[in-house]
């Protein structure tokens, strides 16, 4: 690709997972430095780092100081790499990997229960069952995880509209019904094994790894209305998250 002013990061990224793909960049050899991909692009620094982010976490390449970035794959890592910072990102996941809902009744929460979702010995829910496919929801899809929501028990006629709108987060749904939004999101993140009961519609072996994320939904008042659990096979999940350094 010749430099121009219209080159854009996506653009870049296309161009050297396309080169690594067809060998031109075969594996176990070097990419070019930030310095010449900016020169040749006609990018920003930053715009290269961010297109080799995105390579990075889908496992075409790796980065060393005072190596370089070495390509070490030539086709994507099975799995699914979730990069979430905003309560619109978690949309966009939701939309990419639609749930199948398996079941949908009320709970009180036992002891057990409310431990698991940190919640309050005794409190009602909407108990709605799912899986999250990647792809869609065909037979050849594989499972994402297995995702338990918790709901208040005052919106129990959302069941039937989760169920027809597997593509919208049911938070969303419950925003555009009855107006209660979210405010923000608390989220716990634990390493776990797969329960012997979701090993079969996961797809996984009992027993094996996997990855458990807690969500509580707040309301403006900071009063939980939704809770959602999803519980990951560890092959097919990898939580990136970037941190930076305070100003301070």
């Amino acid at each position: 690709m010749t430099t121009a002013a219209k080159n854009t990061q996506p653009d870049l990224a296309r161009d050297l997972s396309e080169g690594i793909a067809s060998g031109r960049f075969a594996v176990g050899t070097l990419l070019p430095t930030e310095f010449e991909l900016c020169a040749q692009y006609g990018l920003s620094r930053y715009a290269v780092r961010k297109a080799l982010d995105g390579l990075q976490e889908l496992g075409l390449i790796s980065r060393r100081k005072n190596v370089g970035t070495r390509v070490e794959a030539q086709r994507p890592q099975a799995g699914f790499t979730q990069s979430i910072a905003t309560v619109e990102e978690l949309a966009r996941f939701g939309a990419e990997h639609m749930r199948t809902v398996q079941s949908v009744h009320e709970v009180v929460a036992d002891l057990a229960l409310a431990q698991h979702l940190g919640c309050p010995g005794g409190t009602r829910w909407l108990h709605i069952a799912c899986l999250r496919m990647e792809g869609g929801s065909t037979r050849k899809a594989r499972p994402i995880c297995w995702l338990d929501l918790y709901i208040d028990p005052a919106y129990a006629d959302i069941g039937p509209i989760v169920r027809d709108a597997p593509e919208t987060l049911a938070s969303t749904l419950i925003e555009e019904r009855y107006g209660r939004r979210i405010a923000r999101i608390r989220q716990d993140i634990e390493a776990v094994l797969v329960p012997r009961e979701h090993a079969e519609a996961l797809r996984a072996e009992a027993g094996a790894p996997a990855l458990k994320i807690t969500r509580h939904y707040l309301d403006a008042a900071d009063q939980v209305f939704e809770i959602s659990v999803s519980l990951h096979p560890a092959d097919r999940f990898k939580f990136s998250q970037e941190l930076t350094r305070s100003r301070e």
